[in-house]
């Protein structure tokens, strides 16, 4: 009898430490869970980060890209108004010019 008290206390014991396990088991399940929905929003919140962060250096960029252009239109046309004042101070030189580089292009296609 002894015997079997013993075996039915072990057999109490060993559900109890099932149902702890099992226990055990379903509160770790909620806490993946849980940890997978907050890496979840974590991401999203660095996606969009990222996105916030890409298209405030996408506007900086076309900003500098814009006055890149200006600056650089600004500078031909300080080129073309000093190339036209020298043709109006030196008009013979400017024909000379105009046609050695006339007569060296012939020259470049013609071979």
């Amino acid at each position: 009898m002894a015997s079997a008290a013993r075996k039915s206390a072990r057999s109490a014991s060993a559900e109890t430490r099932e149902q702890e396990l099992e226990l055990q088991v379903k509160q770790l399940q909620d806490d993946l869970k849980s940890i997978t929905e907050t890496l979840g929003k974590l991401t999203n919140d660095k996606v969009g980060e990222a996105r916030e962060v890409a298209s405030t250096e996408l506007r900086h960029l076309k900003r500098k890209g814009e006055a890149m252009l200006s600056d650089a239109q600004d500078q031909a046309e300080e080129v073309e108004q000093q190339l036209k004042d020298s043709i109006r101070k030196k008009p013979l030189t400017a024909v000379a010019t105009a046609a050695g580089i006339g007569f060296l292009f012939a020259l470049l296609t013609r071979h």
